[in-house]
């Protein structure tokens, strides 16, 4: 009886974990926390330039939400994540401070190349 209820436990744990990985390879969460929480766009009253860098750290939606919420906080900033390219393209107005935008990404546990 006793191997039947560890039997048991042991697939349910199986299930779980089988569960918990395909939604996190899916980008659905789990890793930092996940949710459907979505960025809102930021619109720049004029385009001067545009800049696209690679980040290194995102592994699902909400790293990607928490990427583009932090350039999109920056005066003057807008940026777009492509989590499968693993790329931040930053729109700017005036001129962009690379160095405030990379200490910002990394407090947060990014690496801007």
């Amino acid at each position: 009886m006793e191997n039947y209820i560890i039997i048991a436990v042991i697939i349910l744990l199986a299930i779980v974990g089988i569960r918990w990985s395909v939604k996190h390879f899916r980008g659905q969460g789990g890793c930092c926390g996940g949710g459907t929480y979505k960025v809102k766009r930021k619109k720049l009253k004029k385009v001067a330039g545009e800049k696209t860098y690679t980040v290194e750290g995102m592994k699902c939606e909400n790293c990607k939400n928490r990427v583009e919420e932090a350039v999109n906080d920056m005066p003057g900033l807008s940026g777009r994540v492509s989590l499968k390219k693993k790329e931040l393209t930053v729109l700017y107005e005036d001129t962009l401070d690379e160095e405030a935008l990379r200490s910002k990404l990394e407090r947060l546990g990014y690496t801007l190349r």
